[in-house]
This record gives C-alpha cells, sequence and structure tokens, in this order.
C-alpha cells in the first residue's frame, strides 16, 4: 500500500513537473544557443567597428553573461520561484557593489565612451591624464597604458583621461616638429635660417609638403630665438626632432654661428 502510494506521488510529481522540466531545458538549450550567436554578432560587429581588440573579449563576455542570466531568471520563473524577489536581491548587490566599486565602474564607462569616440587608438603619440605623454600601447576596460621614449609603462585611469585635455599629437598623420635655436646678436639670422632649412632639406624624415619655415620668434636677453617647424610623418617624429637639433648645432659650428649663454657683466665701481 506504502509503495502504491510512493509511486502513485511520483507519478503525480513526474505529469506534473515533467513538462517544466522538459520546457526549462529546451529555454536553456536554446536560449544558450542564441546567446552564442548574438555574441559572435557583437564580437564581429566589434571588430568591423575597429573596436581594439583589447576590450573586445570583455564586452563580448559582458552581453553574454548578462543574456544568460536574464534566461536563468526566466527558467526559474518557469519552476513557479519567484523571480521579484530574486531581481529584488539581485538589484541590491549590484548597488552595493556599485558603490563600493564606484571610481572602477567611472573607469569603464570612460573606457567605453573612450572606444566609441576614439580620440586616439592604439599607436598614436598622446599626452593625457594631466600631461603623461607617451605611445598608447593598450586601451584597457579601466586604464590606458602608454610607452613613453625611455620604455617607461604609464598606466592612466580612463576616468583620469576624459576628465583631462587629450592632446592626440600624431593622430593625423603628419606631425609639425617644433624646434627653437638661440644665435647670439653678432650672428647672421639670414645665414642661420639658410643653415636650418639646409639641414631640413638634408634630414630623410622631413617632408617636402608642408614646406619648413624658420621665423624670428624673439629677442632674449643674450639671443635671438629662431623657430621652425618641419613636417614629417607622426612615427617619425622623434627620430626628426634628435636629428634636426644634433644637425643644426653642428651646421652653426661649421659655419661659425654662435650659439649663446646666459652671461653676466659686472662693473667694479672704484671710490
Amino acid at each position: 500500500m506504502e509503495n502504491l502510494f510512493d509511486l502513485q506521488v511520483l507519478s503525480n510529481m513526474l505529469t506534473e513537473y515533467a513538462p517544466k522540466v522538459v520546457g526549462a531545458l529546451l529555454t536553456l538549450i536554446i536560449g544558450f544557443w542564441i546567446i552564442g550567436w548574438i555574441t559572435r554578432i557583437v564580437k564581429n560587429t566589434m571588430e568591423k567597428r575597429g573596436v581594439d581588440e583589447t576590450i573586445r573579449p570583455f564586452l563580448a563576455s559582458l552581453v553574454n553573461v548578462g543574456l544568460k542570466i536574464f534566461v536563468l531568471i526566466t527558467v526559474a520563473g518557469m519552476f513557479g520561484i519567484e523571480t521579484t524577489s530574486f531581481v529584488a536581491l539581485f538589484g541590491a548587490m549590484a548597488f552595493a557593489i556599485g558603490l563600493a566599486l564606484q571610481g572602477s565602474l567611472g573607469n569603464f564607462a570612460s573606457g567605453v565612451l573612450i572606444l566609441i569616440f576614439k580620440p586616439y587608438k592604439v599607436g598614436d603619440l598622446v599626452s593625457i591624464g594631466g600631461g603623461n605623454t607617451g605611445t598608447v600601447k593598450e586601451i584597457q576596460v579601466f586604464n590606458t597604458v602608454l610607452v613613453t621614449l625611455d620604455n617607461k609603462h604609464i598606466i592612466v585611469p580612463n576616468g583620469v583621461v576624459t576628465s583631462n585635455v587629450i592632446t592626440n599629437i600624431s593622430g593625423q598623420g603628419i606631425i609639425g616638429v617644433e624646434l627653437s635655436f638661440g644665435i647670439s646678436y653678432s650672428s647672421s639670422i639670414d645665414k642661420a635660417r639658410e643653415v636650418i632649412l639646409r639641414v631640413g632639406k638634408e634630414c630623410p624624415y622631413v617632408l617636402d609638403n608642408p614646406a619648413q619655415g624658420v621665423v624670428v620668434a624673439g629677442m632674449g636677453d643674450s639671443a635671438v630665438n629662431l623657430a621652425s617647424r618641419p613636417f614629417c610623418n607622426s612615427e617619425h617624429y622623434w627620430d626628426c626632432f634628435f636629428y634636426m637639433n644634433e644637425h643644426v648645432k653642428k651646421a652653426f659650428d661649421a659655419e661659425g654661428i654662435v650659439i649663446p649663454f646666459p652671461q653676466m657683466d659686472v662693473h667694479l665701481d672704484k671710490n
């Protein structure tokens, strides 16, 4: 009699829950398959739009996990579990975590803005985060990684980046190299200009267009300051900068053009 009752209870449970179990399994299988399909579409879309490859896996996994949580909540509802309290609990946890990670979430949101508006990309020479200058190595979820000329890694939080002025030095493909040379008041401006332009023509990195110019930028206490801005391809910025400074100095020495240094005349009054 007891066995019969157990079989009856088991039969009733199977009759009641079997359709729900089958429906839940089908929902999980089909839902996860659709989520995989959506995730692949998201990855392909990001690749076509040129989203930085370091951020693609994170964003794709974020979409994947979010959709899977939605499917799991739906499956729980199919078994009669009160999902409203579950969602409320999940929301409270998310709110608490959000408060604890407020700064990190701000950096994440700033990283998303950087990826959308693209003020710079990997490989650009930039000045960001209040004056940190270097070549962009990575645009991560929370930080931007710069590499300086002396191979130092600077990790700048994305929130700091978007809250400061962003200077993309090389983003246009062609860049002007700001140069300044001081000559003595006794030296010829025209001759110094000729030397600087000649060195620019000899420099393998300086472009013919836009043309290089040399102007008098100001009169210092002990020097006439000449300014020049030769243009080069962005990747040759430092090569051009160092070449011009070294070879202009050598050419000035060869031509007898004096580069002055600060000096002071002292007059003794004999009483």
